[in-house]
């Protein structure tokens, strides 16, 4: 049996930025994950501004890495198009120059974005990297920490502690830590591969389209690299139960007779079978940490209500959870107590931005608001860019929960 300080469960952008942020600081680790690298994973693919900060955290030379990488498309913001057609426009940086400036953002399918990270850990003599391995068990040691087994019965590893970041299905998360998701608080999602769709934007802006007849649910066309985009949708949980949605036949529908798609469509080619997954999102307030554990990206429900990204958020964790590891090797004390300092700088980072998403989220329960806002936007470049401003800077996003806001756009 493997013994080691730490052991990582999953070696997508939570569990590896752990591992690398370990190793920068010439702590050996232990990362497992069941499947072998590279491997695909149901994603929207989008890589925003926090994810390239992340990477250059980790090593500064890393954005540039990805970015002469030829599966990597580089984005330079969002399009919101809103239920009444109109277009509101979010760069990620004011006035950027495509030609000359860094990108902002990337989009790269999770197969090559996770085996890019994947390929960094290969290189650090400091982490051991098992793949293909399956853990089924867990079970505590009498002086703390876990004997994790297979499906076998076989114990494998023990370690002191575990960073938990085997995704939105963690066995972990909900056997070991407790935690059971609320439908409020989860969304369906389902990802598709299409060739061939028009009129997608010069700068690679990414798109979400929430159409009247879909909502609370959203539609997003994501530009790939090689042609190709990422359809998908997403809607929360509690909504496909009450409303009896089929997603696939929904997808499949505003695709084919949207008039905003229906062209963009027209000859476009579907190149790979429509996948489902589960988002848990950060909408509530849980509990990350325990004795001898962290929970780490999806794994600790961390993904963002509006916008349904993870992978900034999942780095971002992962980071902490190597500092909090290393502090916790220094005493040698993982009791639950010492761990709750992982959990309150998670959040000190991330709840302001995750409870104002939700805010954001709920303002899709009245569409003729969220209407008007993107319609006056549209034809008024200042308010456009104070609400661009708004969305990317987590300060000025408190002005979306001011009532005034909305009255001054209502009323002037």
């Amino acid at each position: 049996m493997y013994k080691t300080d730490i052991c990582i469960l999953g070696a997508g952008p939570g569990g590896a930025t752990a591992a690398l942020h370990l190793a920068n600081k010439g702590i050996p680790s232990l990362l497992l994950d069941k499947a072998t690298f590279p491997r695909d994973k149901i994603c929207g693919d989008a890589l925003s501004g926090k994810v390239v900060n992340e990477l250059r955290r980790i090593s500064p030379e890393l954005p540039e890495a990805l970015g002469v990488r030829q599966e990597s498309l580089p984005s330079w913001g969002i399009h919101f198009i809103s239920p009444g057609g109109h277009k509101l426009s979010v760069p990620f940086v004011q006035d950027y120059n495509p030609t000359e400036d860094a990108p902002a953002g990337y989009i790269s399918k999770r197969i090559d974005f996770d085996n890019f990270l994947v390929e960094q850990v290969r290189r650090r003599p400091e982490i051991t990297l098992w793949e293909n391995t399956d853990i089924a068990k867990y079970e505590r040691t009498p002086e703390g920490g876990f004997i994790l087994k297979n499906k076998q019965d076989e114990p494998l590893v023990q370690a002191k502690l575990l960073l938990v970041a085997n995704g939105a299905q963690s066995g972990f998360t909900r056997h070991v830590a407790g935690l059971q998701l609320k439908p409020e608080h989860f969304c369906a999602g389902l990802r598709a591969y299409y060739k061939g769709v028009a009129g997608m934007d010069a700068d690679n802006f990414i798109e979400l389209h929430f159409f009247k007849d879909f909502l609370p649910g959203y539609l997003w066309v994501f530009p790939l690299a090689n042609g190709e985009a990422n359809v998908g949708v997403g809607m929360l949980s509690s909504a496909v139960s009450k409303k009896k949605v089929n997603l696939k036949k929904e997808m499949l529908r505003m695709i084919a007779t949207h008039p905003s798609l229906k062209q963009r469509f027209a000859n476009a080619e579907l190149v790979d079978d429509i996948r489902g997954f589960g988002l848990p999102l950060g909408s509530a307030k849980r509990s990350i940490s325990g004795d001898n554990y962290m929970l780490l990206g999806d794994a600790g429900a961390l993904i963002d209500p509006f916008t349904g990204e993870g992978i900034s958020n999942a780095m971002i964790s992962g980071r902490w959870a190597a500092e909090q590891a290393a502090a916790s090797l220094q005493t040698q004390d993982f009791t639950a107590a010492a761990l709750q300092s992982y959990d309150k700088a998670v959040y000190n980072r991330l709840w302001k931005e995750l409870r104002l998403s939700r805010h954001l989220q709920k303002l899709l329960n009245y569409p003729w608001l969220f209407d008007k806002v993107a319609s006056k936007a549209s034809k008024n470049q200042a308010l456009a860019e104070t609400i661009s401003c708004m969305l990317n800077d987590v300060d000025l996003r408190e002005r979306f929960k001011q009532p005034s806001f909305y009255m001054k756009l209502l009323f002037n």
